[in-house]
């Protein structure tokens, strides 16, 4: 059996860490012989770095599937942007205040230096000024930041997309205005091979249209020789949808957005309440 996890909201505990029961169970899952992977919108370099901080050796499948390596760092899988497709936008993004955005290279996360900064005053206003519903992810985009050991600030990001070695897996944009977010997903969407997701009304997720977690998780599972009926999901945000469609078996937490829980088999604990360990004890207990 494969148990594929995300990480954010799923795997990783409000503090943004992998609890001792968490931990424990996916230990006895690849006791009994299962893999257990990690699925994550993260770089490789940090989901390893949280999974090497909790002692545990897992495939992963990062930027949503741009990326599948295995542990001690083996690509099998890479689907990367055309960044020379993406550049028009990139520069017209560049020119609006209120749209921040981030680039994902294989090791690294970029952001201007200025976006950051006026993302970081949205994070700090009081009540009432921002509205709730899109409070917590503005705080939650910085929170992630802090904990994401591979983040670089520039000046501009021009200086990350003119350098020839930098090959770009993913683009992630938030904004508080909606129309422009739309605009946005507009011009992405007028570039051929791409796909656009989210894991909230307020932000983009922009990857290769080969690049999903369903895409990523079925690579895997054929490196493993194991049947996609034998593959387990666990999940809570949009960007898990991919893989809920082609794994046989769908666990959503109880924070999960409601299309998850909608589609799931089983519906476990939060992620502050180890629901990655209850979850798998479920699955173990279904053999």
């Amino acid at each position: 059996m494969l148990i594929a996890l995300d990480m954010d909201g799923t795997l990783l505990n409000e503090d943004g860490a992998i609890s001792p029961g968490n931990r424990e169970a996916i230990l006895q899952a690849q006791r009994l012989g299962h893999v257990v992977a990690i699925a994550s919108g993260r770089s490789y370099m940090d989901a390893e770095r949280q999974l090497r901080l909790a002692d545990l050796q897992c495939p992963v499948v990062s930027l949503n599937g741009a990326a599948v390596t295995l542990p001690g760092g083996m690509i099998v899988a890479s689907r990367p942007l055309e960044k020379e497709d993406l550049i028009p936008v990139l520069r017209w993004m560049n020119e609006i205040p209120e749209l921040y955005y981030e680039i994902y290279t294989e090791d690294n996360v970029y952001v201007e230096l200025n976006k950051r900064v006026r993302l970081e005053k949205l994070a700090s206003m009081e009540e009432g000024e921002v509205p709730e519903n899109v409070q917590w992810i503005i705080k939650l985009l910085v929170e992630k930041q802090f904990q994401q050991a591979a983040v670089t600030y520039v000046e501009h990001m021009e200086e990350v997309w003119s350098q020839s070695d930098n090959v770009i897996f993913k683009a992630l944009a938030f904004s508080l205005n909606l129309n422009l977010l739309k605009e946005a997903s507009t011009r992405f969407n007028a570039i051929p091979g791409l796909i656009i997701t989210a894991s909230h009304e307020n932000n983009l997720e922009i990857n290769h249209h080969e690049a999903t977690k369903g895409h990523g998780v079925t690579l895997l599972a054929s490196h493993f020789g194991i049947r996609m009926e034998d593959v387990v999901v666990m999940g809570d945000s949009y960007n898990d949808l991919p893989m809920f469609k082609v794994a046989g078996y769908r666990i959503a937490m109880a924070n999960a957005a409601p299309i998850l829980k909608d589609t799931c088999e089983y519906v476990t604990f939060s992620n502050d309440e180890d629901g990655v360990a209850e979850g798998i004890r479920h699955v173990l207990n279904r053999e």
